[in-house]
């Protein structure tokens, strides 16, 4: 038997895959809080935030891959391969979107944030703060009652975005600005709406995953 395939039946080393889903985890943190920098900032420092825009793409790719590869290279996981493949990606997926929406808010150049925005980049920070805390308890094989209350935590703050969406949109529509306002704001809007949208997606999945190990 060759040494390639000996390596390919042995389990990958301890936490190697949990530490790439922290990887991700911290970086779309990070980029939730790029996004409130930008929206809390002029139109200069928005330029300066902007630059680690590229950065935290390529953590989020790195991470992403590393997991990948692993997976690709591993006959035995700690959990359903299934399972690393869409936790891995829709990490991605979330760093991607929410960096997305960052690069239209220099984009679309508004020269000041509602506080809609606002709030919607508070609820960002706080749902990619508990994504976070969500991947370690995963990684440290916590008790299923603290994962499901994590993940309540999740879904409460994802419920809340749907609250200021279907109120932004509202207001949005009302007839008071004009086409071209209306699309950039409705644009960003749904940017954070379907980062929030993810994070309660990767939660699901790391609840399956407790049951199915509990």
């Amino acid at each position: 038997m060759g040494l390639g395939l000996i390596a390919k039946l042995l389990p990958p080393p301890e936490n190697k895959f949990y530490n790439f889903f922290e990887d991700g985890a911290e970086v779309s943190e990070l980029s939730s809080q790029l996004f409130y920098q930008i929206v809390h900032s002029d139109l200069q420092q928005r330029e300066e935030y902007l630059i680690h825009a590229k950065t935290y793409k390529r953590r989020a790719v790195d991470a992403m891959q590393g997991s990948l590869a692993l997976l690709n290279a591993s006959f035995i996981t700690p959990i359903d391969r299934e399972d690393i493949q869409l936790i891995s990606t829709n990490l991605y997926k979330s760093t991607k979107v929410i960096l997305k929406a960052c690069v239209n808010l220099r984009i679309y150049k508004i020269d000041s944030y509602n506080e809609i925005v606002k709030k919607q980049a508070e609820i960002l920070i706080k749902s990619a703060e508990e994504l976070r805390i969500l991947i370690s308890l995963l990684k440290n094989n916590a008790s299923l009652r603290e994962i499901t209350d994590c993940s309540s935590r999740i879904m409460d703050i994802e419920n809340r975005g749907d609250e200021i969406l279907f109120t932004a949109t509202e207001e949005l529509f009302s007839g008071k600005y004009d086409a071209l306002y209306v699309l950039k704001l409705r644009d960003i809007y749904k940017g954070i709406e379907n980062a929030l949208d993810i994070c309660s997606v990767i939660s699901d999945l790391i609840v399956n995953i407790a049951l199915k190990h509990s």
